[in-house]
């Protein structure tokens, strides 16, 4: 009886514009990491403009969940809806501890391993771009959503592969050096754990795909 209520009823629709517009905001923030990467003067210029999306995508991330709370009936379940909003919220979060790490430690040159985890940070965040607009629709998107959300994973292994490699050639390059090496490895996990948030995210969405499916 209550799903043939909750099928009547008109939904709140306006969280997948709040999911939509986060997202945007994360792909602003993996370019500026991408680019921080370059080291430079691009590591202080592109942590004030991480620090900026991440303040924004926090107010989006408050607005999302203020409208679980007032909202009869929403798209989905509200605590799928919680999830996702949250596993949004901590890949920038990420992205500015990264940023935030880079600035402490006076990083201003980063290794190539560095610089292609930082790209497949910008492509997954893309990724997690395009497949948001398909939950307006899950039924007719089902198989392009789960497509998306395959690939996102799988750029997550890649990132490993490059971070176990990077960890490997930092430990030879600073033989002698244990801060050197310290700095390094915290950059290469900071940078990970922006990959395992960007999963964490894909399995959220897969999690809303095999309950509407």
């Amino acid at each position: 009886m209550l799903s043939w209520f909750r099928a009547l009823m008109p939904k709140e629709d306006r969280f997948f514009g709040l999911f939509e517009q986060h997202c945007q905001l994360i792909v602003g923030a993996g370019e500026a990491l991408e680019h921080l990467l370059e080291g430079g003067e691009a590591v202080a210029e592109c942590s004030r403009t991480i620090t900026r999306l991440e303040e924004e995508a926090d107010q989006v991330t408050r607005e999302a969940l203020l409208a679980v709370r007032r909202t009869f009936i929403t798209p989905f379940d509200r605590s799928d809806i919680q999830g996702l909003v949250t596993a949004l919220d901590d890949t920038i979060d990420q992205m500015q501890k990264t940023a935030r790490a880079a600035l402490l430690f006076g990083v201003t040159r980063f290794e190539p391993p560095m610089r292609d985890m930082g790209s497949l940070i910008a492509g997954a965040a893309q990724v997690n771009a395009e497949a948001m607009p398909l939950l307006r629709d899950i039924g007719r998107n089902g198989n392009r959503l789960a497509a998306l959300t395959e690939r996102v994973v799988a750029l997550e292994g890649q990132a490993d592969e490059v971070y176990n490699a990077g960890l490997k050639q930092a430990f030879e390059n600073c033989r002698g050096d244990p801060m050197g090496f310290y700095v390094a490895s915290d950059i290469y996990d900071h940078l990970e754990k922006v990959m395992d948030r960007f999963e964490d995210v894909a399995d959220q969405l897969s999690s809303i795909l095999v309950e509407h499916s």
